[in-house]
């Protein structure tokens, strides 16, 4: 049988049989991708230095910078290898370049020391995976596993060594349970997290002011409870259920939706070509 020229794409980091194409396409990543923002910002240097270099703190341009970012995860997740490599270098071109100011110590740091660029990848890791487990999307512990492994592709893009960043999800709480005593919420994260329940918003968007408020209570309800506490919110398992439940209604009222609505076209592309990788219509080899 001969391969199309399709299926012999390059597929990027991931491509057909890996976990982060089964999950990352679901449209409740959404809220996995606003809670990785409230979990990065809780480490203070990651947070000033954001803050100091960046479009954040300005009402009228951070929703261009969340283009962006959403633009680097995009590419990040299907993208073919050079495409990755292009957005890679300019990421890691920029924060080579920028510092911060430790509000506490005065001290100037580097934007891309590891431990930050670690916290952020962490964040997302965590955010995704939480939300997709808890809405519903069947995943096993070994695929969870697998998706962490997956993801350590993701940091080298923006400057880490693999070898240093969590491979497992046991390997991913002992991270997080060591980084619990070295972070807090600073003033900018508290602002950033009042800002979500009634953002300035671009006019064509404006229906999501109007939704905000009842989004933002959700991708709280979804953060840890130790998370939620250093913003001085309840930690109660009862909005732990409240937001599983939640979670799980929205996937499953996304999957109401026929696919060539309820996806992207990229994540069509990935669901396509990974149906045809499981029923052995061509050989593929993942680079691990």
């Amino acid at each position: 049988m001969h391969e199309t020229s399709e299926e012999r794409a390059d597929n990027g980091l991931f491509g057909p049989g890996s976990v982060t194409w089964e999950v990352m396409g679901e449209p409740v990543l959404f809220i996995g991708g606003i809670r990785a923002l409230l979990l990065q910002a809780l480490h203070p240097r990651t947070m000033w230095g954001t803050a100091q270099n960046s479009e954040l703190m300005d009402p009228a341009a951070a929703w261009a910078r969340l283009g962006r970012t959403v633009e680097f995860v995009r590419v990040r997740t299907y993208g073919t290898q050079e495409e990755v490599e292009r957005v890679g270098r300019r990421v890691r071109r920029l924060h080579s370049k920028l510092t911060g100011l430790d509000m506490r110590t005065g001290e100037t740091f580097p934007v891309d020391d590891p431990e930050n660029l670690l916290w952020v990848h962490m964040g997302e890791v965590d955010s995704y995976l939480d939300v997709a487990r808890r809405a519903g999307v069947p995943l096993t512990a070994r695929d969870a596993d697998t998706f962490v492994d997956e993801q350590r592709r993701a940091a080298a893009v923006v400057g880490l060594d693999p070898a240093d960043v969590p491979a497992s999800v046991a390997e991913m709480r002992e991270y997080y349970e060591e980084m619990r005593r070295r972070i807090w919420a600073c003033r900018e994260a508290r602002e950033g997290l009042r800002r979500m329940f009634s953002p300035v918003v671009p006019r064509p968007l404006l229906p999501l002011k109007l939704a905000a408020p009842g989004l933002g209570m959700l991708v709280v309800s979804t953060l840890p409870r130790w998370a939620r506490r250093m913003y001085g919110l309840p930690g109660l398992p009862t909005s732990d259920l409240a937001a599983t439940l939640t979670l799980k209604g929205l996937y499953r009222t996304t999957h109401v939706v026929p696919e060539r609505f309820r996806y992207s076209p990229d994540a069509r592309r990935a669901r396509r070509l990974t149906r045809a990788h499981e029923a052995g219509l061509a050989p593929w080899s993942i680079a691990s």
